[in-house]
């Protein structure tokens, strides 16, 4: 039967939930407490013009959101830059790997032939790790640190440096000295063990609501449900017949403010918030408020540089060697104007577990980041640009540590369920476990 469901957050998640619903004939009200609907991976606007809270990698194996997306109709070759998997440092530094586009397993080995900056041994202890993993199944029987995985499997310090832990930061947002091997070792399972598309990275050319939140909230229009923004839900009475109220919902705002059911999409500490305000029916209500959702969290920052639009870089993206006893702070660099013609001359620098580096001001950690862009790339322009601005999610991620316990989309509320990159998942706080966290949820409502 239809029912009338509330998604409470237009993040990545709530989105794909309400989309999932409305695909299975459900009417569907959407709240977003911001004006802009994308949660922690959304637009803002910096000197007239829409950017991203955060410069986001996206990878081919990241299959619900592709395939979200190809629901929405979004055309792919349009928002998105495919390149292939590849850790290119600027010829100051050091290593270039770049996979051909050959069927997997083989790119990967001829990019290993093929990498610059890396000696034998470097390679060596690379193959051996690889094929390690894939007869392991990228399964551990106990989890542990990165660092740890890393060490037990004699990766040498360079290939950790260039390669393994960069790769741990990005993925995971957490250092490799505290993040999950387990979960690390899914990502890499998912991407580099899969066929050559899985490792493919894909680089937003549009900003983040109109990449996916806006088509999704398109789609929910168009399937009889409401998109309500710039309003928060504090409260959740549960009513007769298993039901659900939200009082802030008014007459002027909604059709209705019951709800058959409804999937809180905030994130953690919003939705322990919101579940704490019911009357737990037994301690175990309790206990799924507040210590399942207890992240420690884990901060990302990135530094927008605008520069003349004759400033260019070679490649749409570096790696970046961060070195903070340098204060030498970016980790990748992104050239804007490669993948959006109208920000020609804009780099977007990300420091990704950024605790250490927004210790200081925006204005000396932007300082810093021109004199490491100028140095490693050679390019003294870089040094001083026309305008910074700084962004920093300081709870961007929870910290992907070994061993973590993370809620289920069922809360022990009938017809309530939860959503979001935080709940139990095989893959860290990125929007494709948002994406699959949300339809997860919305296909639980059946």
């Amino acid at each position: 039967m239809n029912k009338r469901v509330a998604v409470i957050g237009a993040g990545w998640a709530g989105c794909a939930a309400a989309v999932t619903l409305c695909r299975q004939g459900h009417k569907v009200t959407l709240i977003e407490a911001s004006r802009t609907l994308g949660g922690r991976a959304r637009a803002v606007q910096i000197q007239d013009q829409l950017l991203d809270n955060g410069q986001h990698i996206m990878l081919g194996a990241y299959t619900a959101c592709l395939d979200l997306m190809r629901l929405l109709k979004i055309d792919q070759s349009k928002t998105l830059l495919r390149l292939p998997l590849q850790m290119v440092y600027p010829h100051q530094t050091g290593m270039q790997f770049i996979a051909p586009k050959l069927p997997a397993p083989l790119h990967l080995i001829f990019a290993l032939v093929k990498t610059r900056g890396l000696n034998r041994e470097d390679k060596m202890a690379l193959a051996r790790f690889s094929t390690t993993a894939r007869w392991m199944d990228w399964k551990l029987n106990q989890d542990c640190t990165v660092s740890e995985l890393l060490q037990r499997y004699e990766q040498t310090e360079r290939l950790c440096r260039l390669m393994w832990n960069p790769l741990c930061i990005a993925a995971l947002n957490t250092p490799p000295e505290r993040a999950s091997a387990q979960i690390f070792l899914n990502v890499l399972r998912d991407s580099l063990g899969a066929n050559r598309l899985a490792s493919d990275m894909l680089i937003p050319r549009v900003d983040l609501t109109h990449l996916l939140p806006e088509a999704a909230a398109t789609y929910v229009k168009q399937h009889g449900g409401e998109v309500i923004d710039g309003l928060a839900i504090h409260t959740l009475v549960p009513t007769e017949n298993h039901r659900w109220q939200l009082p802030e919902l008014t007459q002027e705002r909604s059709n209705s403010s019951i709800f058959d059911c409804v999937i809180v999409a905030t994130n953690p500490d919003q939705c322990a918030r919101l579940l704490g305000t019911l009357r737990p029916l037994s301690s175990d209500d309790e206990q799924f408020a507040s210590s399942e959702m207890a992240f420690e969290y884990e901060p990302i920052t990135t530094c927008y540089l605008q520069y003349p639009e004759s400033v260019k870089l070679s490649r749409p993206f570096f790696a970046l060697a961060d070195e903070p006893t340098k204060n030498y702070w970016g980790q990748f660099i992104f050239d804007r104007g490669q993948l959006n013609a109208t920000q020609s001359g804009l780099m977007a620098v990300v420091v990704s577990a950024s605790t250490g580096a927004i210790e200081q001001s925006h204005a000396n950690l932007a300082q810093a980041i021109m004199q490491q862009l100028a140095q490693q790339l050679g390019i003294p322009e870089l040094a001083q640009a026309l305008w910074t601005k700084v962004i920093t999610e300081k709870r961007a991620t929870f910290s992907c540590t070994p061993n973590l316990k993370r809620p289920t989309n069922q809360t022990t509320f009938r017809n309530l369920m939860i959503a979001g990159d935080f709940t139990e998942s095989a893959y860290p706080a990125t929007l494709e476990a948002a994406v699959r966290s949300g339809v997860m949820a919305a296909k639980a409502i059946v």
